[in-house]
Protein backbone atom coordinates (compact mmCIF):
# COMPACT_ATOMS: atom_id res chain seq x y z
CA UNK A 1 0.00 0.00 0.00
CA UNK A 2 0.85 3.32 -1.01
CA UNK A 3 1.17 6.71 0.90
CA UNK A 4 0.17 10.09 0.23
CA UNK A 5 1.41 13.35 1.66
CA UNK A 6 -1.30 15.68 0.46
CA UNK A 7 -1.50 19.48 0.54
CA UNK A 8 1.79 20.57 2.22
CA UNK A 9 4.47 23.04 1.40
CA UNK A 10 6.70 20.85 -0.38
CA UNK A 11 11.11 23.07 0.29
CA UNK A 12 13.85 21.47 -1.38
CA UNK A 13 17.39 23.34 -1.44
CA UNK A 14 16.26 24.92 -4.69
CA UNK A 15 12.40 24.93 -4.76
CA UNK A 16 9.51 25.88 -2.92
CA UNK A 17 5.72 24.31 -4.01
CA UNK A 18 2.22 23.63 -2.79
CA UNK A 19 1.60 20.10 -3.38
CA UNK A 20 1.14 16.35 -2.97
CA UNK A 21 3.67 13.43 -2.66
CA UNK A 22 3.08 9.93 -3.22
CA UNK A 23 5.52 7.20 -2.12
CA UNK A 24 5.45 3.39 -3.45
CA UNK A 25 8.07 1.36 -2.44
CA UNK A 26 10.16 3.32 -0.50
CA UNK A 27 10.65 5.94 -3.49
CA UNK A 28 8.88 9.26 -3.98
CA UNK A 29 6.61 8.22 -7.10
CA UNK A 30 4.92 11.10 -8.11
CA UNK A 31 4.96 14.69 -6.72
CA UNK A 32 2.14 17.20 -7.78
CA UNK A 33 -1.60 18.42 -7.26
CA UNK A 34 -4.36 15.97 -7.52
CA UNK A 35 -2.43 13.14 -7.83
CA UNK A 36 -4.75 10.10 -8.78
CA UNK A 37 -3.77 7.15 -6.26
CA UNK A 38 -4.89 3.80 -5.56
CA UNK A 39 -7.50 2.86 -3.40
CA UNK A 40 -6.44 2.23 0.20
CA UNK A 41 -3.17 4.35 0.20
CA UNK A 42 -2.46 5.88 3.29
CA UNK A 43 -3.14 9.36 3.78
CA UNK A 44 -0.67 12.16 5.75
CA UNK A 45 -2.80 15.47 5.45
CA UNK A 46 0.25 18.13 5.38
CA UNK A 47 -2.10 21.36 4.89
CA UNK A 48 -0.27 24.44 6.32
CA UNK A 49 2.80 22.44 7.27
CA UNK A 50 6.45 22.51 5.11
CA UNK A 51 7.67 19.20 3.22
CA UNK A 52 11.08 18.97 3.96
CA UNK A 53 13.80 16.19 2.77
CA UNK A 54 14.80 14.19 5.37
CA UNK A 55 18.02 15.93 7.28
CA UNK A 56 21.36 14.42 7.13
CA UNK A 57 23.53 15.07 10.02
CA UNK A 58 27.45 14.46 8.85
CA UNK A 59 29.21 14.39 11.77
CA UNK A 60 28.34 12.04 15.01
CA UNK A 61 29.53 9.46 17.12
CA UNK A 62 27.46 6.90 18.64
CA UNK A 63 30.09 4.01 19.35
CA UNK A 64 33.09 6.11 20.56
CA UNK A 65 35.68 4.28 22.99
CA UNK A 66 37.20 7.86 24.33
CA UNK A 67 39.27 9.54 27.14
CA UNK A 68 39.10 6.35 29.47
CA UNK A 69 35.24 5.58 28.80
CA UNK A 70 32.89 5.33 26.38
CA UNK A 71 30.05 7.89 24.59
CA UNK A 72 26.83 7.54 26.34
CA UNK A 73 24.40 6.21 23.49
CA UNK A 74 23.56 3.60 21.37
CA UNK A 75 22.60 2.64 18.04
CA UNK A 76 19.18 2.32 19.48
CA UNK A 77 18.82 5.39 21.08
CA UNK A 78 20.44 7.81 18.58
CA UNK A 79 18.40 6.67 16.00
CA UNK A 80 15.22 7.23 17.82
CA UNK A 81 16.47 10.51 18.74
CA UNK A 82 17.64 11.45 15.56
CA UNK A 83 14.10 10.61 13.64
CA UNK A 84 11.86 12.56 16.44
CA UNK A 85 14.41 15.98 15.30
CA UNK A 86 14.16 15.43 11.88
CA UNK A 87 17.29 13.46 10.90
CA UNK A 88 16.72 10.37 8.82
CA UNK A 89 20.27 9.65 7.72
CA UNK A 90 23.45 9.95 10.13
CA UNK A 91 27.41 9.57 9.15
CA UNK A 92 28.99 8.34 11.88
CA UNK A 93 32.68 8.35 12.93
CA UNK A 94 34.08 5.16 12.85
CA UNK A 95 37.27 6.02 15.23
CA UNK A 96 39.29 2.63 16.25
CA UNK A 97 42.44 4.30 18.30
CA UNK A 98 45.96 4.11 16.73
CA UNK A 99 46.83 0.97 19.08
CA UNK A 100 43.89 -0.76 17.13
CA UNK A 101 43.72 -2.77 13.87
CA UNK A 102 41.31 -0.17 11.39
CA UNK A 103 39.89 -3.14 9.23
CA UNK A 104 38.04 -4.82 12.62
CA UNK A 105 37.25 -1.59 13.99
CA UNK A 106 35.56 -0.73 10.86
CA UNK A 107 33.17 -4.26 11.07
CA UNK A 108 32.95 -4.06 14.53
CA UNK A 109 31.20 -0.59 14.26
CA UNK A 110 29.19 -1.58 11.52
CA UNK A 111 28.15 -4.79 13.78
CA UNK A 112 26.85 -2.35 16.64
CA UNK A 113 24.65 -0.35 14.12
CA UNK A 114 23.61 -3.32 11.93
CA UNK A 115 19.66 -4.05 13.29
CA UNK A 116 19.81 -1.38 15.76
CA UNK A 117 18.99 1.88 14.04
CA UNK A 118 15.87 2.73 13.05
CA UNK A 119 17.29 5.72 10.71
CA UNK A 120 19.43 4.97 7.59
CA UNK A 121 23.29 5.55 8.06
CA UNK A 122 26.86 5.66 6.49
CA UNK A 123 30.02 6.01 8.04
CA UNK A 124 33.37 7.89 7.74
CA UNK A 125 36.75 5.40 8.28
CA UNK A 126 39.12 7.39 10.41
CA UNK A 127 42.70 6.70 9.50
CA UNK A 128 44.46 6.68 12.83
CA UNK A 129 47.83 5.31 11.81
CA UNK A 130 49.30 4.88 8.03
CA UNK A 131 51.34 2.03 8.09
CA UNK A 132 52.21 -1.70 5.72
CA UNK A 133 48.47 -2.57 6.15
CA UNK A 134 46.81 0.37 6.05
CA UNK A 135 46.52 1.14 1.92
CA UNK A 136 45.10 -2.27 1.34
CA UNK A 137 42.50 -2.40 4.42
CA UNK A 138 40.98 0.71 3.23
CA UNK A 139 40.38 -0.36 0.02
CA UNK A 140 38.46 -3.09 1.01
CA UNK A 141 36.64 -0.34 3.14
CA UNK A 142 36.38 1.87 0.37
CA UNK A 143 35.11 -1.24 -1.65
CA UNK A 144 32.46 -1.73 1.04
CA UNK A 145 30.74 1.52 0.37
CA UNK A 146 32.57 3.62 3.19
CA UNK A 147 33.96 6.43 0.71
CA UNK A 148 34.88 9.07 2.90
CA UNK A 149 38.21 9.44 5.61
CA UNK A 150 38.22 11.23 9.06
CA UNK A 151 42.06 12.39 10.29
CA UNK A 152 43.08 14.11 13.24
CA UNK A 153 45.62 16.62 13.42
CA UNK A 154 44.58 16.30 17.62
CA UNK A 155 44.67 13.33 20.69
CA UNK A 156 47.92 12.77 20.04
CA UNK A 157 49.13 9.25 20.38
CA UNK A 158 45.46 8.04 20.82
CA UNK A 159 43.40 9.23 17.37
CA UNK A 160 46.21 11.61 15.75
CA UNK A 161 48.07 11.51 12.76
CA UNK A 162 51.58 12.72 12.09
CA UNK A 163 52.34 15.00 8.66
CA UNK A 164 53.66 11.92 7.47
CA UNK A 165 50.65 9.67 7.76
CA UNK A 166 48.23 12.50 6.54
CA UNK A 167 50.10 13.35 3.56
CA UNK A 168 49.98 9.63 2.84
CA UNK A 169 46.06 8.95 3.63
CA UNK A 170 44.95 12.28 1.31
CA UNK A 171 47.46 10.45 -1.25
CA UNK A 172 45.51 7.47 -1.16
CA UNK A 173 42.44 9.44 -0.88
CA UNK A 174 42.77 11.08 -4.09
CA UNK A 175 43.83 7.79 -5.73
CA UNK A 176 40.76 6.06 -4.67
CA UNK A 177 38.82 9.60 -5.05
CA UNK A 178 36.96 9.64 -1.91
CA UNK A 179 36.91 12.79 0.05
CA UNK A 180 38.91 13.42 3.42
CA UNK A 181 37.42 15.14 6.75
CA UNK A 182 39.76 16.61 9.07
CA UNK A 183 39.69 17.67 12.98
CA UNK A 184 42.13 20.70 12.28
CA UNK A 185 44.04 21.55 15.14
CA UNK A 186 47.94 21.08 16.26
CA UNK A 187 48.62 17.84 18.35
CA UNK A 188 51.94 19.18 19.92
CA UNK A 189 50.39 22.57 20.52
CA UNK A 190 47.70 21.22 22.24
CA UNK A 191 50.10 19.02 24.83
CA UNK A 192 52.56 21.94 25.65
CA UNK A 193 49.60 24.29 26.18
CA UNK A 194 47.91 22.13 28.53
CA UNK A 195 51.00 20.80 30.84
CA UNK A 196 52.07 24.80 30.97
CA UNK A 197 48.28 25.33 32.39
CA UNK A 198 48.52 22.16 34.43
CA UNK A 199 51.81 23.19 35.86
CA UNK A 200 50.09 26.92 37.12
CA UNK A 201 47.68 25.55 39.06
CA UNK A 202 45.13 26.01 36.64
CA UNK A 203 43.10 22.64 36.31
CA UNK A 204 39.28 23.14 36.03
CA UNK A 205 36.82 23.42 32.86
CA UNK A 206 37.54 26.96 32.36
CA UNK A 207 41.34 26.02 30.89
CA UNK A 208 39.98 24.30 28.11
CA UNK A 209 39.51 26.88 25.72
CA UNK A 210 43.15 28.44 26.60
CA UNK A 211 44.48 25.23 26.09
CA UNK A 212 43.25 24.92 22.41
CA UNK A 213 43.37 28.72 21.06
CA UNK A 214 41.53 30.15 17.92
CA UNK A 215 45.67 30.39 16.66
CA UNK A 216 45.95 26.92 17.16
CA UNK A 217 42.53 25.61 15.03
CA UNK A 218 43.44 27.72 12.17
CA UNK A 219 47.20 26.91 12.41
CA UNK A 220 45.88 22.91 12.01
CA UNK A 221 43.63 24.41 9.22
CA UNK A 222 45.90 26.20 7.18
CA UNK A 223 48.38 22.83 7.47
CA UNK A 224 45.62 20.60 6.44
CA UNK A 225 44.61 22.41 3.65
CA UNK A 226 48.56 22.59 2.15
CA UNK A 227 48.49 19.38 2.20
CA UNK A 228 45.57 18.64 0.84
CA UNK A 229 46.85 21.57 -1.90
CA UNK A 230 49.81 19.52 -2.64
CA UNK A 231 48.24 16.24 -3.17
CA UNK A 232 45.26 16.99 -5.23
CA UNK A 233 43.38 15.55 -2.49
CA UNK A 234 39.46 16.67 -1.47
CA UNK A 235 39.30 18.08 2.02
CA UNK A 236 36.66 18.57 3.95
CA UNK A 237 36.93 20.79 7.70
CA UNK A 238 34.78 18.94 10.46
CA UNK A 239 33.45 21.42 13.39
CA UNK A 240 34.87 24.80 12.34
CA UNK A 241 34.70 26.83 15.53
CA UNK A 242 35.94 30.76 15.05
CA UNK A 243 36.66 33.11 12.37
CA UNK A 244 40.64 33.10 12.04
CA UNK A 245 40.18 29.04 10.94
CA UNK A 246 37.24 30.25 8.67
CA UNK A 247 39.37 32.51 7.51
CA UNK A 248 42.61 30.42 6.78
CA UNK A 249 40.21 27.98 5.16
CA UNK A 250 38.77 30.34 2.99
CA UNK A 251 41.93 31.91 1.87
CA UNK A 252 42.56 28.12 0.60
CA UNK A 253 39.41 27.83 -1.42
CA UNK A 254 40.33 30.80 -3.36
CA UNK A 255 43.44 30.14 -4.41
CA UNK A 256 41.91 27.37 -5.68
CA UNK A 257 42.07 24.60 -3.06
CA UNK A 258 39.23 21.73 -3.33
CA UNK A 259 38.26 22.49 0.13
CA UNK A 260 34.55 22.38 2.18
CA UNK A 261 33.66 23.82 5.64
CA UNK A 262 31.27 21.95 8.25
CA UNK A 263 30.25 24.20 11.47
CA UNK A 264 28.54 22.46 13.81
CA UNK A 265 25.36 23.12 16.36
CA UNK A 266 26.85 24.40 19.93
CA UNK A 267 29.16 26.89 18.07
CA UNK A 268 26.17 28.40 16.59
CA UNK A 269 24.40 28.88 19.80
CA UNK A 270 26.73 28.26 22.55
CA UNK A 271 29.90 30.81 23.78
CA UNK A 272 33.07 30.02 26.36
CA UNK A 273 31.02 30.96 29.11
CA UNK A 274 29.20 28.12 29.13
CA UNK A 275 32.13 26.08 30.14
CA UNK A 276 33.04 28.42 32.57
CA UNK A 277 30.44 27.63 34.73
CA UNK A 278 31.33 25.96 38.22
CA UNK A 279 31.35 22.39 38.57
CA UNK A 280 30.01 20.07 36.57
CA UNK A 281 27.90 22.36 34.65
CA UNK A 282 30.93 23.68 33.31
CA UNK A 283 32.53 20.32 32.08
CA UNK A 284 29.15 19.55 30.30
CA UNK A 285 30.03 21.92 27.46
CA UNK A 286 33.87 20.49 27.21
CA UNK A 287 34.04 19.76 23.55
CA UNK A 288 37.01 20.45 20.62
CA UNK A 289 37.57 22.22 19.09
CA UNK A 290 36.31 24.49 22.54
CA UNK A 291 33.46 26.77 22.40
CA UNK A 292 34.85 30.28 21.60
CA UNK A 293 34.04 33.89 22.72
CA UNK A 294 30.99 35.06 21.59
CA UNK A 295 32.14 37.61 18.73
CA UNK A 296 32.56 34.64 16.68
CA UNK A 297 28.75 33.07 16.43
CA UNK A 298 27.82 36.24 14.09
CA UNK A 299 30.67 35.26 11.92
CA UNK A 300 29.69 31.47 11.47
CA UNK A 301 26.14 32.88 11.05
CA UNK A 302 26.97 35.19 8.41
CA UNK A 303 29.19 32.48 6.49
CA UNK A 304 26.43 30.10 6.81
CA UNK A 305 24.27 32.13 5.20
CA UNK A 306 26.72 32.70 2.33
CA UNK A 307 27.23 29.44 2.05
CA UNK A 308 31.26 29.90 2.99
CA UNK A 309 29.84 27.52 5.47
CA UNK A 310 28.45 24.19 4.01
CA UNK A 311 27.42 22.10 5.89
CA UNK A 312 25.86 21.95 9.98
CA UNK A 313 26.16 18.72 12.11
CA UNK A 314 26.47 18.08 15.65
CA UNK A 315 29.53 16.25 16.31
CA UNK A 316 27.26 14.16 18.46
CA UNK A 317 29.07 12.70 21.43
CA UNK A 318 27.31 12.54 24.79
CA UNK A 319 28.77 11.28 27.83
CA UNK A 320 26.91 11.55 30.96
CA UNK A 321 28.11 14.03 34.72
CA UNK A 322 29.52 11.01 36.30
CA UNK A 323 31.28 10.18 33.35
CA UNK A 324 32.57 14.33 33.27
CA UNK A 325 33.24 14.62 36.14
CA UNK A 326 36.83 11.59 35.44
CA UNK A 327 37.95 15.25 34.69
CA UNK A 328 37.29 16.88 38.19
CA UNK A 329 41.08 17.20 39.06
CA UNK A 330 42.40 18.19 35.57
CA UNK A 331 40.22 19.56 32.38
CA UNK A 332 42.62 17.58 30.54
CA UNK A 333 40.34 14.51 31.64
CA UNK A 334 36.95 15.80 31.01
CA UNK A 335 35.62 13.40 27.98
CA UNK A 336 35.35 15.90 25.21
CA UNK A 337 31.55 15.68 23.58
CA UNK A 338 28.18 16.83 23.79
CA UNK A 339 24.17 15.27 22.43
CA UNK A 340 22.37 17.45 19.67
CA UNK A 341 21.04 14.67 17.40
CA UNK A 342 17.82 15.41 18.40
CA UNK A 343 17.89 19.38 18.58
CA UNK A 344 19.56 19.80 15.64
CA UNK A 345 16.99 20.92 12.47
CA UNK A 346 14.68 22.38 15.58
CA UNK A 347 17.55 24.56 16.67
CA UNK A 348 18.86 25.54 13.29
CA UNK A 349 15.16 26.67 12.19
CA UNK A 350 14.34 28.94 14.94
CA UNK A 351 17.60 30.73 15.34
CA UNK A 352 18.88 30.41 11.79
CA UNK A 353 15.43 30.59 9.52
CA UNK A 354 12.69 32.19 12.14
CA UNK A 355 14.79 34.66 14.15
CA UNK A 356 18.35 34.74 12.08
CA UNK A 357 17.63 35.37 8.36
CA UNK A 358 18.45 32.26 7.25
CA UNK A 359 17.38 31.80 3.49
CA UNK A 360 14.84 28.44 4.23
CA UNK A 361 16.99 27.07 1.53
CA UNK A 362 20.17 27.24 2.55
CA UNK A 363 19.04 25.53 5.51
CA UNK A 364 18.03 22.75 4.01
CA UNK A 365 20.98 22.74 2.14
CA UNK A 366 23.39 23.03 4.65
CA UNK A 367 21.42 20.44 7.05
CA UNK A 368 20.40 17.84 4.05
CA UNK A 369 21.16 18.60 0.18
CA UNK A 370 24.93 19.51 0.44
CA UNK A 371 26.00 16.83 3.11
CA UNK A 372 24.14 14.16 0.35
CA UNK A 373 26.36 15.73 -2.78
CA UNK A 374 29.34 15.74 -0.77
CA UNK A 375 29.42 11.89 0.66
CA UNK A 376 27.58 10.10 -1.98
CA UNK A 377 24.52 9.76 -0.73
CA UNK A 378 22.17 12.18 -3.57
CA UNK A 379 19.77 12.36 -5.23
CA UNK A 380 18.74 9.05 -3.02
CA UNK A 381 18.98 10.98 -0.03
CA UNK A 382 18.92 15.08 0.57
CA UNK A 383 16.38 16.20 -1.85
CA UNK A 384 12.40 15.39 -2.88
CA UNK A 385 12.40 13.86 -6.27
CA UNK A 386 10.43 11.32 -8.24
CA UNK A 387 13.26 7.84 -7.57
CA UNK A 388 14.50 9.67 -4.63
CA UNK A 389 14.42 7.58 -0.94
CA UNK A 390 11.07 8.26 0.64
CA UNK A 391 12.85 10.55 3.50
CA UNK A 392 10.66 12.95 4.30
CA UNK A 393 9.74 15.71 7.49
CA UNK A 394 5.91 17.14 7.54
CA UNK A 395 7.08 20.38 9.84
CA UNK A 396 4.71 22.40 12.23
CA UNK A 397 6.06 25.42 12.14
CA UNK A 398 3.05 26.54 14.67
CA UNK A 399 4.75 24.17 17.41
CA UNK A 400 6.66 26.13 20.33
CA UNK A 401 8.51 24.22 22.91
CA UNK A 402 11.40 24.27 25.21
CA UNK A 403 14.80 22.30 24.85
CA UNK A 404 15.41 19.69 28.31
CA UNK A 405 16.70 16.93 29.21
CA UNK A 406 13.40 15.93 30.52
CA UNK A 407 11.86 15.72 27.88
CA UNK A 408 14.59 14.87 25.41
CA UNK A 409 14.51 11.39 24.00
CA UNK A 410 18.60 10.53 23.84
CA UNK A 411 19.58 8.67 27.14
CA UNK A 412 22.02 11.07 27.92
CA UNK A 413 21.66 12.75 31.61
CA UNK A 414 21.53 16.32 30.60
CA UNK A 415 21.11 18.54 27.56
CA UNK A 416 23.56 20.91 26.38
CA UNK A 417 20.74 23.54 24.95
CA UNK A 418 18.68 23.64 28.25
CA UNK A 419 16.03 25.75 28.29
CA UNK A 420 16.35 26.92 24.76
CA UNK A 421 13.07 27.99 23.28
CA UNK A 422 12.22 26.31 19.72
CA UNK A 423 9.55 27.31 16.86
CA UNK A 424 8.46 24.62 15.05
CA UNK A 425 9.55 20.30 15.02
CA UNK A 426 8.56 17.86 13.06
CA UNK A 427 4.78 16.26 12.89
CA UNK A 428 5.80 13.21 10.64
CA UNK A 429 9.07 11.37 10.07
CA UNK A 430 9.30 8.66 7.30
CA UNK A 431 12.45 6.74 6.68
CA UNK A 432 12.10 5.35 2.46
CA UNK A 433 8.30 5.77 3.30
CA UNK A 434 7.64 4.18 6.54
CA UNK A 435 6.27 6.74 9.78
CA UNK A 436 8.93 6.41 11.91
CA UNK A 437 8.28 9.61 14.37
CA UNK A 438 5.24 11.82 14.65
CA UNK A 439 5.07 14.54 17.12
CA UNK A 440 7.69 13.95 19.30
CA UNK A 441 7.14 10.54 19.51
CA UNK A 442 8.46 7.01 17.80
CA UNK A 443 5.93 5.58 16.59
CA UNK A 444 8.28 3.08 14.13
CA UNK A 445 10.31 0.02 13.56
CA UNK A 446 13.12 -0.59 15.46
CA UNK A 447 16.33 -1.82 13.14
CA UNK A 448 14.89 -0.62 9.98
CA UNK A 449 17.43 1.60 9.27
CA UNK A 450 20.18 0.30 6.82
CA UNK A 451 23.48 1.32 6.15
CA UNK A 452 23.80 3.24 2.54
CA UNK A 453 26.85 1.90 0.35
CA UNK A 454 28.37 4.90 -1.37
CA UNK A 455 30.33 5.40 -4.56
CA UNK A 456 33.30 7.50 -4.88
CA UNK A 457 32.30 10.93 -6.00
CA UNK A 458 35.34 12.85 -6.66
Amino acid sequence: MGMLIKGGEIVTAESRMRGDIFIEDETVSAIGSGLTVPKGTEVIDAAGKLIFPGFIDPHVHIHLPFMATFAKDTHAAASKAALIGGTTTFIEMCCPSRKDDALEGYHAWKQKAEGNSACDYAFHMAVTRYDAQTEAQLKEIVKDGTTSFKIFLSYKNFFGVDDEEMFQTLKLAAKLGVITTAHCENAELVGQLQQQLLAEGKTGAEWHEPSRPEAVEAEGTTRFATFVEQTGATGYVVHLSCAPALRAAVEAKVRGVNLHIESVLPHFLLDKSYAERAGVEGMKHIMSPPLRDKRNLPVLWNALKTGLIETVGTDHCPFDKEQKLLGAKAFTQIPNGIPGIEDRVNLMYTYGVKRGGLDIHRFVDALSTRAAKLFGLYPRKGTIAVGSDADLVVYDTKYRGTISAATQHGINDYNGFEGFAIEGRPAVVTVRGKVQARDGVFVGEQGRGRMIRREPQL
